[in-house]
């Protein structure tokens, strides 16, 4: 079907309201971790949750965690989208690892929330951030789909890694 200037400006809109209620979300759990914002942790509280959760080093750990989700508020504004929320969906990979043995649903401590903000960051990822964003004001090349795709692929590559180590560093606990 054809887009038309109505269908469009739809889409647009979708695309807008997709973006501030994942970026958004994204933005408050990354503050959580990285400020204690919202009831938050902060870095310290995160770290040691990291720590027990695996991952190392635990404070880089948390950083990165962190800054990944709030780079949310970036996905908010279509400010640098398709990367912002390309670390995003690496994030909730991760988180959504953590909560695998849980099941699926969130309500039993599954991984159903994050994978639904990962799915969610990697279509933003894919569609790009519409007319309604300061991507396509500035109209800035790392706004291409191929910047996104590389972006992807290369945060899932690294969410990927990430989680062998967490893996092996698991098994050297339980050893």
């Amino acid at each position: 079907m054809p887009r038309t200037s109505k269908n469009s400006r739809a889409l647009d809109a979708g695309l807008l309201t997709l973006r501030v209620a994942v970026g958004a979300t994204l933005f408050a759990h990354g503050t959580q971790k990285l400020a204690g914002w919202f009831g938050g942790p902060g870095i310290d509280g995160t770290a040691a949750g990291m720590e027990k959760m695996g991952f190392e080093p635990a404070k880089p750990s948390a950083v990165a965690a962190g800054i990944s989700e709030a780079a949310g508020g970036l996905v908010v504004l279509g400010a640098g989208t398709r990367v912002a929320a390309a670390v995003g969906t690496a994030a909730m990979i991760a988180a959504a690892d953590v909560h695998r043995p849980s099941g699926f649903f969130s309500q039993n401590g599954g991984f159903e929330y994050p994978a639904v903000l990962g799915l969610s960051s990697a279509a933003i990822v894919l569609t790009g951030p519409g007319r309604y964003s300061l991507d396509a004001v500035v109209k800035h090349p790392l706004a291409h789909e191929k910047v996104g795709v590389a972006a992807l692929l290369a945060s899932v590559g690294g969410a990927f890694g990430v989680l062998s180590r967490r893996k092996k560093a698991l098994a050297a606990q339980s050893a």
